[in-house]
C-alpha cells in the first residue's frame, strides 16, 4: 500500500495496519498545536476515528508556516511513523513537511474546552468535528449498516416507499403539506382551495410512515423492510420529538402477531449486540462520557427473555401496584411512559411486550380481535424509556377494514381503494412494526435529547443548516 498519498488515522492508531518506519501523509484538522523553541506538536484528527495522531516537528524555526496554523485549520503532514516517546499514544509522526491547506483564525468556536450541547446545536455545521458528534455520526453509519445486514441476511427485501404521500397512515393529521401553488394567488373553487390546480392534482404530504405501501409490497415479495426519513408536523418541543426522523419498518406476509413479536425481540437484541461488538470505540466513548451504564443496560436486554402480557393484564397489574401515578390507569386509556416504566423496571425488571390493545386507541389498519373490543397491536417496552417499538398484525379482511376506515375518518373509501385492493385480490395475513432510529440511538448511547442524535435536527421553529 502506498502511504504517501494519504493514510487514515484509524488505520494507524486503531487497526495498526501501518508498519513502523513507513513514509506517510496525514490529511486532517488540527485539534491543538503547541510550539516551543526546540519542538512543536500538532494533534490531528481526520474523522476516521475518535483518536488523534500527533505530529512532532523538530527544529520548528525551519517551519515558518507553523505561525499561521491554529486550532481548526486543515493541514497536510508528511513524515515517518515512529514509536511515540510521549504518554497516551503508541505512535506519532516524525514530520518532515507541514502544509496549511485551510486556515482557521482565533474565532474558530471549537477551541479546546468543554462545550454544552445547547451551544453545539447552534453550530450544527461544525459540531461533527467534536469527539461526541464525530462518534455519534460514525455510530449512526455503523448501525445503519447493521440494520441492513440483519434484514438482508434473513431474506427481507429493502423497499423504497414514497416520501411524498397522499395518505395519513396514523390518522393524526400532523402532516407537512407539499404544494407548488402560488401562495399569493391560491386557486379557489366553491370557496375552498382547488387542489386540482396543484402539481399532483390532489393534496400531497411528506410521509409519516412507509407502512401502507410496505404492506402492498410485502404481499407480493413476502418479507420487506423500509428504512428512510419520515415527517411529523407535531408541535412538540420535547427532548424525544423531532419533525424529521428515520424509521425502520419491516412488514411480513403470512405473519401473525406472535411472529411479529418474535421478530421485534430478535431484531432489538441483534441491534444491541451489533452496537457492542461492531462499534467498540464509539460505545467506549459513550460509556465513559455520557452513560456509564450503557453496556450493562444493553447486555441486560440482550440476555433477557421479553415478558409478554396483554393490555388487560397490564392494566390490572398497574391498578394493583398501589403506585401514585400522575396519569390515570383505566381500561381503554393509552398507557403513559410512567406506566410502561413501572412494568419494565419495577414489576418485571426487563423488557415487556404488551399486546391486544383497545381498538379505540389504535390505528384503523390493526386487525380486530375475536372479542371485537381489542386489536392485535403490540408495543415493545424497555427499562428506562418505555415504548421503543410499536406494531401490529394488519387487518386483512376487506369488509372489516372498510368499516374501520369509515369509523376512523382517515379518508374516504374511494381514496383508499388502492390499499383495499390487496384485501380484495388474494388477501393474506401480514404483520409489521416500526422502530424510530433516533429513539434507539438515544437508548444505546444514553444521549438525552433527540436533537443530539440527528446530524441536522428539524424541530418546531428550527430548520437551520
Amino acid at each position: 500500500m502506498d502511504y504517501k498519498i494519504r493514510t487514515k488515522v484509524k488505520s494507524i492508531v486503531v487497526d495498526e495496519e501501518v508498519p513502523l518506519g513507513a513514509e506517510i501523509t496525514i490529511l486532517g484538522m488540527v485539534r491543538t498545536i503547541r510550539s516551543g523553541k526546540d519542538v512543536a506538536f500538532i494533534e490531528i484528527n481526520d474523522g476516521s476515528t475518535i483518536k488523534n495522531i500527533q505530529a512532532v516537528i523538530s527544529q520548528p524555526d525551519k517551519f515558518p508556516i507553523l505561525e499561521e496554523i491554529l486550532t481548526g485549520a486543515s493541514v497536510r503532514v508528511k513524515g515517518e511513523l515512529v514509536v511515540s516517546e510521549g504518554k497516551g499514544q503508541k505512535f506519532e509522526i516524525a514530520a518532515v513537511s507541514v502544509d496549511l491547506i485551510g486556515a482557521a483564525d482565533a474565532t474558530y468556536p471549537l477551541q479546546k474546552k468543554r462545550h454544552s450541547f445547547e451551544f453545539l446545536r447552534e453550530i450544527a455545521h461544525l459540531r461533527p468535528r467534536t469527539n461526541t458528534f464525530g462518534a455519534m455520526n460514525r455510530l449512526r453509519s455503523k448501525l445503519s449498516f447493521g440494520i441492513h445486514k440483519y434484514f438482508q441476511e434473513r431474506g427481507f427485501c429493502y423497499a423504497h416507499t414514497p416520501i411524498i404521500s397522499t395518505s395519513d397512515c396514523e390518522g393524526a393529521g400532523e402532516l407537512f403539506r407539499v404544494t407548488s401553488l402560488d401562495l399569493k394567488n391560491i386557486p379557489l373553487k366553491d370557496g375552498a382551495i382547488d387542489w386540482n390546480e396543484d402539481f399532483f392534482g390532489t393534496q400531497a404530504y411528506l410521509t409519516v410512515s412507509g407502512q401502507l405501501e410496505g404492506e402492498l409490497l410485502a404481499t407480493a415479495l413476502g418479507d420487506i423492510y423500509t428504512f428512510g426519513p419520515t415527517f411529523r408536523a407535531e408541535n412538540s418541543n420535547t427532548s424525544r420529538h423531532a419533525s424529521e426522523f428515520w424509521m425502520i419498518e419491516p412488514e411480513m406476509a403470512w405473519a401473525e402477531l406472535e411472529d411479529n413479536m418474535d421478530l421485534a425481540e430478535d431484531f432489538l437484541k441483534n441491534l444491541f449486540k451489533y452496537a457492542l461488538n461492531d462499534c467498540p470505540e464509539e460505545m467506549e466513548f459513550f460509556g465513559t462520557w455520557i452513560d456509564k451504564t450503557a453496556r450493562e443496560k444493553l447486555e441486560k436486554v440482550i440476555n433477557s427473555t421479553f415478558e409478554r402480557i396483554t393490555y388487560t393484564e397490564a392494566i390490572e397489574i398497574l391498578k394493583a401496584s398501589n403506585e401514585k401515578f400522575e396519569f390515570p390507569v383505566e381500561w381503554g386509556l393509552d398507557m403513559q411512559s410512567e406506566h410502561e416504566r413501572y412494568l419494565t423496571e419495577k414489576k418485571f425488571g426487563k423488557p415487556v411486550i404488551v399486546y391486544d390493545y383497545p381498538s379505540k386507541i389504535k390505528a384503523f389498519y390493526m386487525r380486530v380481535s375475536d372479542d371485537g373490543k381489542t386489536v392485535r397491536a403490540m408495543d415493545v417496552l424497555v427499562p428506562g424509556v418505555g415504548e421503543i417499538i410499536g406494531g401490529s398484525q394488519r387487518e386483512e379482511r376487506h369488509d372489516v377494514l372498510v368499516e374501520r376506515i369509515k369509523a376512523s375518518g382517515v379518508g374516504n373509501i374511494e381514496d383508499m381503494q388502492w390499499y383495499l385492493d390487496i384485501r380484495k385480490y388474494g388477501t393474506v395475513p401480514h404483520s409489521g412494526f416500526g422502530l424510530g432510529f433516533e429513539r434507539v440511538i438515544m437508548y444505546i448511547t444514553g444521549m438525552a435529547n433527540i436533537r443530539d442524535v440527528l446530524p441536522f435536527p428539524r424541530v418546531p421553529r428550527w430548520a437551520k443548516f
